[in-house]
């Protein structure tokens, strides 16, 4: 998945969130350049948890975090559909760069 392609995947598989929340997601997304695989793509959902984390208690802090969950959920499905006999190899590299990213 080049950065284009996870683009307008991400568009198809967000048709029925609601649009706020689809917006921010591209928005995080967009801001990141882009994602070229199912990591890159859970690194955008961590810049959305650090945003949330710093937006306080407000509105924008609670989309920010649905948006960072949207994103890595996004991430796994990603990875899943890509070869379901990696995903448990890709969650654990997920959580490896979330957790060296702390």
């Amino acid at each position: 998945m080049a950065g284009v392609v996870i683009s307008s995947w991400v568009e198809e598989r967000t048709s029925g969130a609601p649009e706020q929340l689809r917006h921010r997601v591209i928005e995080f997304l967009d801001a990141a350049g882009g994602a070229d695989d199912p990591v890159e793509l859970a690194a955008v959902g961590d810049t959305a948890l650090l945003a949330a984390m710093s937006a306080g208690s407000s509105r924008a802090c609670a989309l920010d975090l649905l948006a960072a969950d949207a994103l890595i959920t996004l991430a796994l499905l990603a990875a899943a559909e890509r070869d379901p006999a990696t995903l448990g190899t890709t969650a654990g590299a997920i959580r490896k760069a979330a957790i060296g990213a702390r």
